[in-house]
């Protein structure tokens, strides 16, 4: 049999959780059609894997490559780290459903966190978007969702307030075109505006449409630090109402207050198992976490765009409300009968600002200040942190973006061991990154599987393969068979390492030898060969 591509005398991680095993695999076009020893059969090209891990590639279940790939369409950042496909469109916020009056406000909002590198926005709907993704030719498969917020915009605007039975039903119409379009369900992020005025009714509502077609929440819980419990109630009880898996981005607790909530927190999603509702949840390896700057707002501060952020961040007398507020607003007990107050994930609150760490900007005289804390740059022009903050936000019109220290290693080792999680780099490819955004996967193992022996190298693959590609129904991808789609990652197990750092974050990993993305061989020898044969992949109705 004449094969295009032959990974000869590799150890197997089949993606299973199975132990590894000697085998050859051959690649014709962009399928696995056989696994074992494969004699001097002919091969248009042939990879040594002797002494090295075979295994399916890597699914990043949270990314913000959204924009990005229109200028990066080889996504090097993610492909040179095993990832062979991205999961978009996250947080509720991103850049399709969109419309003409929508896109400029969306634009702005979404700089610091996806960028906004100078192409034209040419589509509205989710499906036009991706056809967009696909005529760019991505080096990696890319994956979308609904976002929520996106779809609130367009039918009840950037503002507070309920939709009304009609708006409802609009909503749901959005829904059920991104989900025929091709969409895995519908992301929620109850931080970012406008989503943080939803109730738990209307979600119900909203995503019972989404059960109905198979498809995920996929959701950035309204609090991840003094309300945690509360929030994962919520989005339980959403998802059980609406008959809807759940999936937990993200999943982490913030600040060193809430910190022994995170085995409360597991044994809470157990417990939704246990009583019939599938969820999952993503995670990435770091103690420290990374979004846009005016996130640190309270939500009332971020409230209908740019122009509108910028207005408030010019009044003295808001400036002073929101500097109570962030030392005010903290613990479970908060006085206030507001929700969107009640609930607010208070950033800076929670971690310091000294624990803020500013990661992208735009402008020259600003970029000094990329890798720095608030509170050192405050300190450094004699400013309070929250006077630094409006102001930076005032300079850049909110094109900022930020890392925040709010983590525990141990709550970080706690979940990357449960098998409920999944891998997600949550990385924005703006500025001076976060490390995650090109260390995630190779980090997780060689720190935490070679050096600290957290798990097994089967069971860690498995969780960045085979559950990925299960959560997705992506059922032609996450394992090493026969008749599957050729997405492999070779690497050395004994170097495979992290290299960037928080303060020199745009390095490539060390161990990824080969990565194959359909079939086509996009990394060669630890370097990209130009291949970009990358899918857009669709859910199947």
């Amino acid at each position: 049999m004449r094969f295009d591509l032959v990974i000869r005398n590799g150890r197997v991680v089949d993606g299973t959780g199975n132990p590894w095993f000697h085998a050859d695999i051959g690649i014709v076009g962009d399928r696995i059609v056989t696994i074992g020893a494969i004699a001097d059969a002919g091969a248009a090209q042939v990879i040594d894997a002797a002494g090295r891990v075979v295994s399916p590639g890597f699914i990043d279940m949270h990314t913000h490559s959204d924009l990005m790939v229109f200028v990066e369409p080889d996504l090097p950042a993610k492909v040179m780290q095993g990832i062979t496909t991205d999961f978009l469109t996250q947080d509720g916020i991103s850049v399709a459903p969109v419309s003409a009056a929508t896109k400029p406000i969306w634009r702005k909002m979404l700089a610091g966190l996806n960028g906004d590198p100078p192409i034209e926005w040419t589509w509205n709907s989710l499906g036009e978007y991706m056809t967009a993704l696909a005529q760019a030719r991505p080096g990696i498969n890319l994956a979308t969702l609904i976002p929520y917020g996106n779809v609130r915009a367009e039918v009840v605007g950037f503002g507070p307030g309920s939709p009304d039975a009609s708006q409802l039903e609009q909503m749901k119409a959005l829904i059920a075109q991104g989900m025929q379009e091709g969409a895995f369900g519908m992301s929620l992020g109850l931080v970012y505006q406008p989503e943080v005025y939803a109730t738990t009714a209307e979600l119900t509502e909203l995503y019972k449409v989404v059960g109905q077609y198979g498809g995920i929440m996929v959701v950035h819980m309204r609090n991840e630090g003094d309300l945690l419990l509360e929030a994962a109630d919520e989005v339980i009880a959403i998802c059980k109402a609406a008959g809807c898996p759940l999936h937990i981005s993200h999943l982490k607790v913030a600040g060193k207050r809430n910190w022994a909530k995170g085995a409360l927190l597991l044994e809470k999603m157990a417990q939704a198992r246990a009583g019939g509702l599938d969820v999952t949840f993503d995670q990435y390896p770091y103690t420290a976490g990374s979004t846009i700057f005016h996130a640190c707002l309270p939500p009332w501060a971020t409230e209908g765009g740019v122009e509108k952020i910028v207005a408030r961040l010019q009044e003295p007398e808001l400036r002073a409300r929101i500097a109570w507020e962030i030392e005010h607003m903290v613990g479970s007990d908060r006085p206030t009968d507001d929700p969107t107050l009640r609930f607010w994930d208070n950033f800076a609150g929670s971690a310091g600002w000294d624990g803020v760490v500013i990661t992208a900007v735009t402008r020259p005289e600003h970029k000094h200040m990329e890798g720095q804390s608030v509170a050192a740059l405050a300190a450094a022009q004699g400013v309070s942190p929250t006077d630094f903050t409006c102001d930076l936000l005032i300079a850049e019109q909110c094109a900022v973006s930020m890392a925040v220290f709010i983590s525990s290693e141990e709550n970080v080792e706690r979940f990357l061991a449960h098998e409920f999680g999944t891998i997600g780099s949550d990385g924005l490819l703006v500025g001076k990154p976060h490390p995650r955004s090109y260390g995630t996967f190779p980090r997780i193992l060689g720190h935490y599987v070679r050096e600290k022996g957290l798990l097994s190298l089967p069971a860690m693959i498995r969780r960045m393969t085979s559950l990925p590609a299960q959560r997705l129904g992506l059922h032609d991808r996450g394992l090493l068979r026969p008749g599957m789609k050729a997405d492999i990652v070779v690497f050395d197990p004994d170097t495979i390492a992290e290299v960037g750092t928080y303060a020199h974050p745009r390095q490539y990993p060390v161990g990824i030898e080969a990565v194959v993305v359909n079939g086509a061989v996009t990394v060669a020898d630890g370097a990209l060969t130009g291949a970009r044969r990358g899918e857009i992949l669709r859910r199947k109705i």
